[in-house]
């Protein structure tokens, strides 16, 4: 047991979710890591005296027996999901769609659903979603993402209201470009495709994010920072870019 605030990130094998469970752990939480890849879960929660779960939260079975492992709640990050290729709605692919609703917005839907009990309980909970800038702006071939990130939005502004009165605030991040595995697992480990994404441009880090994370989960308990949007100075909308070049 640890008298730490306990923090649970979703997706925090890698990218986002690692760097956001090194930064929640040097503010002073316990860190509940939860993933698929248990190898590098364990790694990560190894270096930073935390505690790794496995995790699919596209696997309502896997989401419960994670939420049942968990004692308390203070803060919960809703890291876990992605895009799967970058194909114009005249040729989209159902199950790269079906996927991405899964773990976009099924999946927030199912660990929030979860743990929201325990954040009650906790006095002072916080709920971070990492929604995207795709969340706030359609693009040309990012339907099916921007759909799923759309609706998972809606999930966490709609609780901004209903939990009004609750001892529970909620910060949505919206990022631009931020060079991690993203782009790759949208490319189905096409390499040449993902490095292209950020050519010419400086994109954001893992790091820069999870620094806007713990900041927000830091503030004052009546104190709710609703929405973080955040891009690499290069970028100024889902379609418009810089690149030097």
């Amino acid at each position: 047991m640890t008298d730490r605030p306990t923090a649970v990130v979703t997706g925090a094998s890698s990218g986002i979710g690692a760097a956001t469970a090194r930064a929640l752990a040097a503010e002073g939480f316990h860190v509940v890591l939860g993933a698929r890849r248990m190898e590098l879960l364990e790694q990560i929660a190894t270096e930073i005296d935390g505690t790794a779960l496995p995790l699919d939260v596209t696997d309502a079975d896997s989401v419960e027996a994670f939420v049942a492992a968990i004692s308390t709640c203070r803060l919960l990050v809703n890291n876990a999901g992605g895009a799967k290729g970058l194909e114009p709605v005249a040729t989209a692919d159902e199950d790269a769609w079906r996927w991405m609703w899964e773990a976009n917005v099924l999946g927030t839907l199912r660990v929030t659903k979860g743990l929201l009990p325990k954040l009650i309980e906790s006095g002072d909970g916080h709920i971070v979603t990492m929604t995207s800038i795709a969340a706030l702006e359609p693009y040309d071939g990012g339907a099916g993402y921007t759909g799923a990130k759309h609706a998972e939005a809606m999930i966490h502004r709609t609780l901004r209201g209903e939990l009004l009165g609750q001892p529970v605030r909620l910060t949505e991040l919206a990022p631009g470009m931020v060079k991690t595995e993203f782009s790759l697992v949208r490319f189905g480990g096409d390499q040449d495709k993902a490095d292209a994404v950020y050519q010419g441009l400086t994109p954001l880090t893992a790091a820069d994010v999870a620094d806007a994370v713990a900041w927000a989960a830091t503030r004052p308990s009546h104190v709710n920072i609703d929405l973080i949007v955040l891009k690499p100075r290069d970028q100024a909308s889902a379609m418009r870019a810089h690149r030097q070049g």
